[in-house]
């Protein structure tokens, strides 16, 4: 018999995770949704604000960034791997000003395959994959890669 795996108590232990990290709560960064394999992200603006008035390019990058780890470790969970994911590398492009909440949405770069992953993971106990990020509208957009490491 096949254990279903509850993606709300998932999504709720990510928070909890995110929440327990000081930059992470003092942003205000918070999982929106996950729905077929795209993780959206929000933060509000009043806790990430510039000089300008606008999202500070930092906290661009930072939920971007978190985004596409959440993602990555809630695809380990959801196929009941426990493992440590790390942002390997990655490259942002700042494409227009941000005057309203941060919304990123991160989902799997196309020439990714979440099973081949998964796949590697298993056999050697760690695995790389790239994520794309984009922040709503177009104004920012991340790729990295993440690296995930089997517990224990």
């Amino acid at each position: 018999m096949s254990e279903h795996i509850d993606e709300s108590v998932l999504l709720a232990e990510l928070q909890r995770t995110l929440a327990a990290m000081p930059p992470v709560a003092a942003m205000g960064i918070r999982i929106a949704s996950y729905d077929n394999g795209v993780l959206r992200m929000q933060a509000p603006l009043d806790a990430n604000v510039n000089d300008k008035g606008n999202a500070f390019g930092g906290s661009l990058a930072s939920v971007m960034t978190l985004s596409g780890w959440a993602l990555v470790s809630m695809r380990l969970a959801l196929a009941g791997k426990q493992a440590e994911v790390y942002v390997a590398d990655s490259n942002i492009r700042y494409r227009a000003p941000v005057y309203g909440d941060l919304l990123a949405t991160a989902r799997l770069a196309p020439e990714q395959d979440w099973d081949d992953f998964l796949t590697l993971f298993g056999k050697r106990g760690r695995a790389r994959i790239t994520v794309r990020a984009a922040i709503e509208g177009g104004a920012a957009e991340f790729e990295g890669r993440f690296v995930a490491l089997s517990k224990g």
